[in-house]
């Protein structure tokens, strides 16, 4: 899929949300009749047959992928809508530099599209997608990936992706969670992840500590990150989570890399955001 297509569509949605009646999906509904009896609890069941729809807009002081930094200085806005049913789902990303100015090139500067799949086998979820980078002056990029969760203390989750174009090779992530119920359903999140990334081709080398490359490809541990969030609740479908995140390199040689191919010149990063979040 073309670029520009996907970016049409992604804000011909984001458009379509401002003429939403926000206040009526809001309001309060009263029981209706019937509730909580047996025929309203089957009806209940088919409800969670139907199509899930969310969307979400990210307010972030910079644009952190894996641990490379992408922006600089600048309030970056991300959008994202998703549509899932009966384990499929369909997601549109997109990444806008308020402050980006290259001498080629957008502010907006990314749009991404995942399609994937899911089932749970008792605490054990799996999920696997393939990922599709349209990218704003270089080359887009192909990712697929496999998942696997267990439901239980500290939600561990290991996921491979295999890049499969321009920077061919495996990235593993293993991730932990844990949330705590607060009072009015508000709830804080903690997260973090290690990861460990292995280069196929000689685009992804190593790099020394002055900036230049030795021509290894690069094979070993590579970024990690801690966050905190806090998701408040509002109304009857919205969500605004205000959270703060630090990545950082796992190892001398990711250090020298993330500071060779970040915009920033570095590879440890704070950022702060604030993310607005619809569901129905």
């Amino acid at each position: 899929m073309k670029k520009r297509t996907i970016k049409a569509l992604l804000t011909l949605f984001i458009l379509a949300l401002a003429f939403i009646p926000w206040n009526a999906i809001g309001a309060e509904q009263e029981l209706a009749p019937g509730e909580g009896t047996e025929a309203a609890e089957i009806d209940k069941a088919a409800d969670e047959e139907r199509p899930e729809f969310s969307a979400d807009v990210g307010f972030l002081s910079q644009y952190i992928w894996r641990g490379y930094a992408y922006s600089e200085d600048s309030l970056v806005i991300e959008p994202s809508i998703t549509a899932a049913y009966k384990g499929f789902a369909l997601n549109l990303w997109g990444n806008l530099d308020t402050d980006y100015e290259p001498a080629e090139g957008s502010k907006w500067n990314e749009t991404d599209l995942t399609f994937s799949y899911g089932h749970s086998f008792g605490i054990v979820g799996l999920e696997a997608g393939f990922i599709y980078y349209a990218l704003d002056g270089a080359q887009d990029s192909k990712e697929f990936y496999l998942s696997v969760g267990v439901d239980t203390i500290l939600a561990p989750t290991i996921t491979v992706y295999r890049e499969v174009s321009k920077l061919a090779g495996w990235y593993i992530n293993l991730g932990i969670s844990h949330s705590f119920e607060l009072p009015y359903d508000m709830s804080l999140d903690l997260g973090g992840y290690i990861s460990y990334y292995n280069s196929d081709n000689d685009k992804m080398v190593e790099y020394n500590s002055d900036g230049s490359t030795n021509g290894d490809r690069f094979d070993g541990l590579h970024d990690g990150l801690v966050s905190v969030a806090l998701a408040i609740p509002f109304w009857k479908y919205f969500t605004v989570t205000p959270s703060v995140a630090y990545t950082f390199p796992l190892s001398h040689a990711a250090d020298n890399e993330l500071d060779a191919l970040s915009i920033d010149d570095k590879s440890n990063h704070v950022v702060g955001a604030v993310t607005f979040s619809m569901a129905f």
